[in-house]
């Protein structure tokens, strides 16, 4: 078969994304090559359609068990064969598939970079028709990246092992000074590089400053998603749990994930959220990275995360099949101090002077009121037009804005006559008049600001505090005690306005939204499909999406094909995809006409 017959017979596909094409000829011409394209983009398919036109193994290096274990499933369910070599296998289980390496009977291998450094794996590849090397997430790669794995520095070598095998690097995120680490740890030799747009235009980025724990806003956003599958990025563990537990409550099927959890725990939650039986996952960000799940429709981040690649990449997890998807980001001042106070306890060096502008990035990134994906372009240089309302700055570019002077003055002269010496929720108890014990018994309610912030709510007042932070306005010494600066001095005094966006001050109430990224499908025709899909999944022992993505469901639903020709037209369905579920499908079709 040619590129575009193995394309349709093994991928369901009729014509290449943009660049793909010319990534696999690279390939299939044995250069080596770095491809840079967001995620989502099709990168998977640049080097796994080669490997099936050429003899021998592709060995593929990758970073989490999860991410490897996923495309293994999704090649099979395709007739691929694949595998991987990793801590996931036993020793009987490992030699089967050394023994059918030998035997050319695997097309691409998955391992760990770990795994690649064994002198005992090393000289078993030596014996092996090994067409290619791929190293997936190669921005791992470069200490300057924004996860850096030692032992994907040490995957210099394997050009000294094999120097005349190609190696094919692939990434979704890179600096221009990435991008330079990536290729010359590499040793890539006269590569080609691939640079995608980074305009994901599927994706609708809003940012928010997080009012009070960000519990309301979080529910606004979802309930313009019932029962869609998303992911709750969370700072901690603890917050993680408190959050999910939260959600659990208010009727969503969530559950949290962090590095903490038994194995056993993660996993059974990773394989409920990719069989479509829980909908959220409220992680930490060690989830996600080794997440091949295309029907994901929203990211929410509850804090800022440490960098923009971070950001980026971890929203770049929705709307993978193309269709629409939102993404969240709640954040406030004191995430960025948080932030800093971690990079502060470094040895000074240039990585600690990196970090620290990677934050006041992301920062001005968050607080910032131009187009978000023009920004994230710039930032990876790349350049791109205003997004068309693909972000909350376009969408609605006039905020209005609030003069809040006075509040900010009683919140400053709050801070002194307390004597600088509470944290800020003490602080707007204060102004709030609040009977708490403590404050009687420091007798601060006898103080002039006592209870003249009565027409704020705390999560408000927490908002002018997160603006006067932002201006320098105030400062948090040890035990997150605020205090005045000379900025703050002067607009106490009445030589300063203070103003701030409208939205950041209104509590807005949830609106319910009805389904709008299917534009034209029938509603419960996709019902019966993705019914069908579960059951057909659950029996085969696979992901629901393995077996059809939403988008093909969504295009069935339209063409409702009554052949296997016609079928085949379907975006996603080829030849083995047919013979294994098509006829199920053709069935249903014939049922709900005959209805």
């Amino acid at each position: 078969m040619n590129k575009l017959q193995t394309l349709q017979h093994y991928f369901g596909h009729d014509s290449f994304r943009e660049q793909q094409e010319e990534v696999i000829d690279a390939i299939l011409n044995q250069q080596d090559l770095l491809m840079i394209l967001p995620t989502g983009g099709g990168k998977s398919l640049c080097y796994q359609l080669p490997s099936l036109l050429m003899s021998g193994v592709t060995v593929v290096i990758s970073p989490l068990l999860a991410l490897m274990y996923d495309q293994v499933v999704a090649l099979k369910s395709n007739g691929i064969s694949a595998a991987m070599l990793s801590s996931m296998q036993t020793i009987e289980e490992s030699k089967t598939i050394e023994a059918q390496l030998r035997a050319n009977q695997i097309k691409l291998l998955y391992v760990a970079p770990e795994r690649l450094m064994n002198d005992y794996f090393l000289t078993f590849l030596l014996d092996l028709n090994i067409n290619f090397f791929v190293v997936d997430e190669a921005h791992c790669v470069s200490e300057w990246g924004h996860e850096f794995r030692e032992h994907y520095r040490m995957l210099s070598q394997l050009k000294i092992s094999f120097p005349s095998t190609t190696i094919a690097a692939f990434t979704a995120t890179a600096t221009a000074t990435v991008r330079e680490d990536i290729l010359n740890n590499l040793n890539l030799q006269n590569p080609k590089v691939v640079t995608g747009s980074l305009f994901r235009e599927n994706l609708t980025i809003t940012a928010q400053h997080r009012q009070s724990d960000g519990r309301k806003q979080l529910l606004n956003f979802l309930n313009e998603h019932p029962n869609e599958a998303g992911i709750v990025y969370a700072f901690s563990r603890k917050q993680t749990e408190t959050t999910a537990h939260y959600l659990q409550k208010q009727g969503f099927k969530a559950a949290a994930y962090h590095a903490g959890l038994p194995t056993d725990v993660k996993n059974k939650i990773f394989k409920e959220f990719v069989a479509d039986e829980i909908n959220i996952v409220v992680a930490t960000i060690a989830f996600g990275m080794g997440i091949d799940k295309s029907n994901i429709r929203f990211v929410a981040h509850m804090n800022l995360p440490k960098t923009l690649e971070n950001f980026y990449q971890e929203i770049g997890r929705a709307g993978r099949d193309g269709l629409e998807a939102k993404t969240l980001l709640l954040f406030s001042t004191a995430d960025i101090l948080q932030q800093k106070s971690f990079i502060e306890d470094l040895p000074d060096s240039p990585y600690k002077e990196n970090a620290f502008e990677k934050i006041n990035t992301i920062s001005r990134f968050a607080n910032s009121e131009s187009c978000r994906h023009q920004q994230i372009a710039t930032y990876f240089h790349d350049n791109i037009k205003a997004c068309n309302d693909k972000c909350d700055n376009c969408i609605n570019p006039e905020q209005n804005k609030l003069d809040i002077t006075t509040d900010a003055q009683k919140l400053l002269s709050a801070i002194y006559r307390t004597g600088q010496s509470f944290g800020m929720q003490y602080v707007i108890d204060v102004l709030r008049g609040s009977k708490e014990q403590r404050i009687l018994s420091n007798a601060h309610d006898q103080l002039s600001v006592y209870g003249i912030g009565e027409e704020y709510s705390k999560a408000q007042w927490l908002s002018i505090a997160d603006k006067l932070l932002e201006l320098g306005a105030v400062g948090i010494g040890e035990y997150k005690v605020y205090h005045l600066t000379n900025r703050g001095k002067e607009i106490l005094k009445g030589q300063e306005e203070v103003s701030i966006r409208a939205s950041r001050l209104i509590v807005s109430k949830a609106k319910k939204k009805k389904v709008d990224y299917f534009d034209d499908y029938e509603v419960e025709t996709f019902d019966r499909f993705r019914a069908l899909r579960k059951e057909i999944a659950t029996n085969n022992k696979v992901p629901p999406y393995v077996v059809f993505s939403d988008k093909t469901l969504k295009e069935l639903s339209n063409v409702m094909p009554s052949n296997k020709s016609e079928m085949l037209e379907v975006h996603g369905i080829g030849a083995v995809k047919f013979e294994r579920y098509g006829h199920a499908f053709l069935e249903l079709i014939k049922e709900i006409e005959n209805a």
